[in-house]
């Protein structure tokens, strides 16, 4: 079957179905059937994995994901599309769901198509303004994920990877670690997609893993992000705020042997974990 990651193959699809992209859905189509082959290669270690797909667009990656897996579930918003990827794909192992994935229930989906000791994956090459918002309704779920293969702007996958004492390194830095190990997969030039971006773009690998049990997740999350309220301001300014008391947040960050004068960008996380840990009877979230 001919790639439909071409230039020549997207725009046959875009003038026979006029499916010509939209930037409300900030739709890029790849046209380089070795990056969408290799995310695919990445995405999936085994065919009987749970594969999830979120905005296949005209099939690009969807293509190669069918190659490799017997079961591809692909949430699609533009309902101009799943015609397409119907006619093109024409996969046994492919079911299309008309559906805006920020307004699903992501524990519901995995129950519902995941069967017993299925592994489940995500995989998708995401429109810029929801990489965020997606990943984060991602880590919050409650069933079990194996992993995530997502292409991002590459200013977003560099705050993924930041360690501390990087200058991207964040709050979402930190919250990433304590869910999944993180790697590259690769960089993707600007020039495989239509239209072309303004930015370059990253593919990167978040792995599930189960090394971190706090007892209140949504208290240890909150109190990360208030460490980096202010970036300027040193850990002791932005505790002192969460924690509503100087004194005793200056105790609880000896406790946890943090030097005040430090900021949040300096803090591992283990630093963020022994400081939930040794204050956490404060903390009135």
């Amino acid at each position: 079957m001919q790639p439909i990651a071409t230039i020549k193959k997207t725009k046959e699809i875009q003038e026979k179905y006029n499916v010509f992209t939209k930037k409300t859905y900030g739709q890029n189509f790849i046209i380089e059937p070795k990056v969408v082959e290799k995310i695919a290669q990445a995405a999936i270690k085994d065919p009987n994995e749970l594969v999830f797909e979120i905005g296949p667009g005209i099939g690009a990656l969807t293509q190669f994901l069918c190659q490799r897996s017997n079961q591809v579930i692909a949430f699609e918003i533009d309902d101009r599309l799943p015609v397409v990827l119907e006619n093109e794909i024409g996969s046994d192992h492919l079911q299309i769901v008309l559906q805006d994935f920020l307004k699903v229930d992501v524990d519901s989906i995995i129950q519902k198509y995941r069967k017993e000791n299925q592994k489940v994956v995500f995989a998708s090459n995401l429109p810029y303004y929801i990489t965020t918002p997606i990943l984060f309704k991602l880590f919050e779920t409650k069933e079990e994920i194996e992993r995530i293969t997502v292409m991002m702007q590459k200013e977003v996958g560099d705050r993924f990877l930041a360690k501390e004492n990087d200058k991207d390194y964040n709050a979402l830095s930190v919250i990433t670690k304590y869910r999944c190990d993180v790697k590259k997969v690769m960089d993707v030039s600007r020039h495989v997609f239509w239209p072309k971006p303004n930015v370059d773009s990253m593919v990167i690998q978040f792995t599930f893993h189960q090394k971190y049990h706090l007892e209140n997740e949504d208290v240890f999350f909150k109190m990360v992000k208030a460490c980096f309220t202010q970036r300027r301001k040193t850990i002791y300014n932005n505790f002192s705020a969460f924690v509503q008391n100087k004194e005793i947040a200056l105790s609880i960050l000896e406790k946890a042997g943090i030097e005040a004068s430090t900021r949040g960008q300096q803090c591992t996380l283990d630093d963020f974990i022994r400081l939930y840990e040794c204050g956490k009877e404060y903390y009135d979230c």
